[in-house]
Formats: structure tokens, sequence, C-alpha cells
């Protein structure tokens, strides 16, 4: 049962915005108040009022400690996860869902919604005393917490619609892990229970594992998602379904990356990608363009070239180009400004006084730091600087201009 003093509440509300490093030094001031609970419950909303703001909106949320909200997912991840529901199976997602890897809840409260029916299942104690107390003041009190391991919990549980599970990535020691078989519990080995146990099974797994690994690791998968936030890749998610899956080849693979302001997707399959053929470009045309990072994660690389008819600068470069300006691509767009080689004479009369400038490398045989280093450049300002490798094989740099 969580309990906290009306002091320790009363504190926790006027100090909630301020910087917990330092309340904590003033301890000694607030006798009265449990200043380890409290500091828990200011650095939770912090987090919360970024990554999940409905939460952070309501009055009375139990945040638990700092790594299970850094782990937890945010609140756009978690609708899109929704919209994966929906996107499967339309409004009839189905009557019974359960969420087998509970932690702080965000996932299971709002995909939660969506079922008349929901459980959710974690072992640590704490995390289950969150979400007994959370779950109700969010109107999502028809969620069953239940205190039990996944896979026996697994094993016994009635068949339902739909399972989620959220494997955890980190070792005995805290160290991350990516791949499937290190993670735990196990989905690999776990498969056909879970097909067994649900009509659909949505995985969330770590953005850096390799999709195509994972696609010839698991034998059911009917979809992919990579869902990217603000162009930095977060989750990969599968479905899979005890069906008849797809060859891995012809899995559809949706590449997601979400915004404030907007969204954008590329929907393809591996096979699409092995048979389309890009144009490549000799030069740089008046536009440039960089994929997202779900499309770079995701490979959709010749895809991409077809779709929005723009050309390669080199085949391993994955920056694209064109003479008209492209209308809502997948990423960040440029104009070009200027364009020259490598050599002191050419990039010094490129540069000329530039002292401050964003500067990305693709497919070219340096880091940015020493890039910058040698250019004597600092970070920042208002001008872009690509250095990649054309399909020519020389080695460019371009001065653009964010779109």
């Amino acid at each position: 049962m969580i309990q906290l003093s009306e002091d320790t509440l009363r504190f926790i509300s006027c100090h909630r915005t301020e910087d917990v490093r330092t309340l904590a030094l003033q301890a000694g001031r607030y006798p009265l108040v449990d200043m380890p609970a409290a500091l828990t419950q200011i650095a939770g909303w912090q987090v919360a009022r970024e990554k999940v703001p409905t939460w952070a909106e309501t009055e009375g949320i139990f945040y638990p400690r700092h790594l299970s909200m850094e782990q937890c997912s945010s609140e756009q991840t978690a609708r899109y996860k929704v919209e994966v529901l929906r996107h499967c199976c339309g409004e009839s997602v189905g009557m019974r869902f359960v969420d087998l890897t509970g932690g702080f809840g965000i996932d299971c409260a709002f995909l939660a919604a969506l079922f008349p029916e929901a459980t959710y299942v974690e072992r640590q104690e704490v995390l289950c005393e969150a979400a007994r107390h959370n779950f109700p003041l969010l109107n999502l009190s028809h969620i069953r917490v239940c205190q039990a391991d996944a896979v026996e919990f697994l094993k016994e549980m009635p068949p339902v619609d739909w399972l989620f599970l959220d494997p955890a990535r980190r070792d005995g020691q805290g160290g991350k892990t990516v791949a499937i078989a290190d993670c735990e519990p196990d989905v690999a080995a776990l498969e056909e229970l879970l097909l067994q146990k649900a009509g659909h099974v949505l995985l969330k797994l770590s953005p850096m594992l390799d999709l195509t690994q994972a696609l010839h690791t698991l034998h059911h998968v009917h979809e992919v998602h990579v869902v990217a936030v603000n162009n930095e890749c977060k989750e990969l998610l599968l479905v899979l379904s005890p069906k008849t899956a797809p060859a891995v080849a012809d899995v559809p693979v949706h590449c997601v990356n979400l915004t404030s302001h907007a969204s954008s997707s590329l929907c393809f399959t591996r096979s699409q990608e092995q048979e389309t053929q890009p144009l490549y470009a000799a030069r740089p045309g008046a536009y440039l363009y960089e994929p997202n990072a779900a499309i770079l994660k995701a490979g959709a690389f010749r895809t991409l070239s077809a779709r929005y008819e723009v050309q390669k600068l080199h085949p391993n470069s994955h920056l694209y180009t064109s003479d008209t300006p492209v209308v809502n691509f997948p990423g960040r767009s440029f104009r070009v400004t200027a364009c020259c080689g490598l050599g002191k004479k050419e990039v010094k009369q490129l540069l000329g006084n530039l002292r401050k400038a964003n500067l990305t490398v693709r497919n070219f045989p340096a880091s940015v730091a020493e890039l910058r280093k040698r250019l004597k450049l600092q970070e920042g300002g208002d001008t872009y600087l690509f250095a990649t490798t054309l399909s020519t094989e020389e080695k460019a740099l371009l001065i653009c201009e964010r779109l």
C-alpha cells in the first residue's frame, strides 16, 4: 500500500519543478519529510512531464525509481502501439489483453483502454503497487494487476486476443543487451507457447537489434514497425500471429518517425527493396535529403529512391538529391549552396570565413570529430556540411541550408 505523509506530499507539490540534487542537500531543513521518497517522486514527475504528459497532468500518480522511468515507453510510442493494434484488427481488437512485462505500465495503460478485460503482470512488488495505485486514477480500474513471473503466468493463463511483451534488455550486471536470446524472457524460446495463448502477440525489442536476425530468429512475424521519435530510433515492434506468416522477404516493414507536429511513414518489404533499381546522381543536385532514423535502421534505401524519385549519391552513402524540391520527404531536406572536393584550396574557398557548422559524415573515411578538427569548425549555426562519397567514388563536401 502506497502511503506518503501529508508533509511529504506537500513538499513534493511545492518543489516538484526544482533540481533534486539541490533539494537533497537541504534535507536537514525538512525533518518531517521522507526525503528519499519525495525526491523519487519529484524526479519521476519531471521525467513524466516530458515523456508521459498525460500522466504528469494527473494528480496523485506514484512514480518508481529512475531505472523504471528510463526504461518505460513514452506516451508517443505507446499511442503508436494502439494504432498498430487497430491497423491489424480494425476497431475489433478483441476482448482480452495481457501485458506480461508490465513495468511502469505506460504501454499497458494505453493498450488496455482498447479492451474490456486487461491484465498487467509484473514480478516487482513496488511496480505492482504503483500500478494498483495509478490505474484507477487514469480511469483504468478494469486492469487486473498480478504480481507474478511472466513465464509462469503464461503457462497457466487462459487464451487471450492480444499479448504484449517488452523483454528486459539488461544483464545481471545492469549492462544493456540487444540479442533476443539475451533478453528476459527469451521470446524466441517462448514463441510457440505465446502463440498457443494469443491470437496476436506484440513484441517491443531493442532498436539496436539486427532486424534481419530477428526475422530469422522468430518464425511467425507478420509485421515489423521501426519507430523513431524526433529522428531517434526508439523501438522495434514485431507483430506475431499463429496464422501462416509471410516469407521473411515479404514481411511488411513500417518505418515511422513521430514528432510533436507531424509524423512520416514508409512501408516496404525486403523483396521490394532488392528488386528496386535506384537512380544514381553523377553530381549533387540543387537539393539534398537525409532519410530519418527509422528508414536508415530498416534499410529502405532503394525503395526510398524510387518512391520519392530522388537519386542516390552513392550505393553506400544513403544521401539523396534532386534538382527540384521533394515535398514531405521522410527525413531532413536541404538546399545545396555549394559543393567541392577535399583539396585544401577548394575547401578554403568553399568555407571562407565560416567558423561554425553542423557537420555530418556519410560513407566517408573520417569521423565527425576528425573532420571538424581538420576544418577548424565549431558545432552549431545555420550552416550544414555533409562529407560523403559520390557515385564516381570522389570524396566531396556539400554546404547546405536547412529547408
